[in-house]
């Protein structure tokens, strides 16, 4: 199947808003998920593949006990942790920040594309727990929300 096939795919599912798209052409298939699972999403595609992608590790392990009155929003990809929408700009959210449900808080850039991380619950930030350009696992713990 051709790169610029999936390339295309991959936009189609982003502008729709749909979460997978599974395509075969004769015996070779390509499977294209918004979500995260248990195995790498490029097995169907060795050859583009040019290095292996880790699997997830459980949220569950890695995320620290939250207080009651606490929320963590944890990592739900693979990527890499961008605190602002472009280099030297303003970091979305700082610590102390009243946020809104919806709100950006991050970006993480998996597979050369941008996904904004949004705030699934309103109230303050009290913790920043990952750095600017640092990778980032399935479930990794990035900002606590009192």
């Amino acid at each position: 199947m051709d790169i610029r096939k999936i390339k295309k795919l991959i936009e189609l599912l982003e502008e729709s808003g749909i979460a997978e798209i599974e395509i075969k052409e004769g015996e070779e298939s390509v499977r294209i998920s918004r979500m995260p699972t248990g195995s790498a999403m490029l097995h169907a595609l060795p050859q583009i593949a040019a290095a292996p992608v880790p699997a997830p590790t459980a949220p569950a392990a890695e995320a620290p006990k939250a207080r009651p009155n606490e929320h963590v929003v944890t990592a739900p990809m693979v990527g890499t942790f961008y605190a602002s929408p472009t280099p030297g700009a303003k970091s979305f959210v700082e610590i102390g920040d009243e946020i809104k449900v919806g709100q950006v808080l991050c970006i993480i850039e998996a597979m050369k594309m941008m996904n904004q991380i949004e705030a699934d619950r309103a109230g303050r930030i009290t913790s920043i727990m990952a750095r600017n350009g640092d990778p980032v696992e399935y479930g990794q713990p990035l900002f606590v929300i009192e």
